[in-house]
């Protein structure tokens, strides 16, 4: 006559009453109903709150990242306007650096030209000065030579200017002879 039942009663202390064992799954059952209806819902929305949060920082991100993407290339399209207008001023500089240099040789060369000019004048004016006086005095210093030699005066002013200007003439028809000292 074996039964379960006095097998049961062998475990003696370790088997639970029967009240005990339902009592347990009596209050299981109404933890579990507060759980699912108390705790669950929290963690519900606090999972759902903190996704929205993590997406919107993601949405956020991704917008700054794209700003941030803009921004670059307008800083690069801008970088690179900068330096296409730094070349223009640069052959702009360097054209205008040219045609000044070409006015200036220009303006230096009529400068030139016009001292050149000024002093072939004030040379061929200081020349014929220097001849005038030189006749002049050849002239006087000739009358009076050849006054000495000739034994008479010579003090007529058409004779003797005529006299010296053959003179002259003369003088100026030789050729001048180099190396002698």
């Amino acid at each position: 006559m074996t039964t379960l039942l006095p097998l049961a009663v062998d475990l003696g202390p370790l088997l639970p009453h029967l009240i005990e064992i339902i009592a347990a799954v009596v209050f299981i059952i109404i933890l579990t109903a507060l759980v699912a209806k108390l705790v669950v819902p929290r963690f519900e929305e606090t999972y759902e709150a903190r996704t929205a949060a993590i997406q919107g920082g993601m949405e956020k991100a991704e917008k700054a990242q794209a700003e941030a993407q803009a921004a670059l290339e307008e800083y690069q399209r801008q970088l690179a306007d900068a330096r296409g207008e730094a070349a223009r001023i640069r052959e702009d500089a360097k054209s205008q650096g040219a045609q000044i240099l070409a006015e200036m040789r220009e303006q230096a060369q009529s400068e030139s030209n016009r001292i050149i000019t000024s002093a072939r004048a004030h040379i061929e004016a200081e020349r014929a000065q220097v001849l005038n006086q030189l006749r002049a005095e050849v002239g006087g210093l000739a009358t009076t030579l050849a006054g000495r030699i000739v034994g008479e005066s010579l003090e007529d002013d058409e004779r003797a200017r005529r006299t010296v200007d053959r003179f002259l003439a003369d003088l100026e028809s030789e050729p001048v002879e180099s190396g002698h000292a």
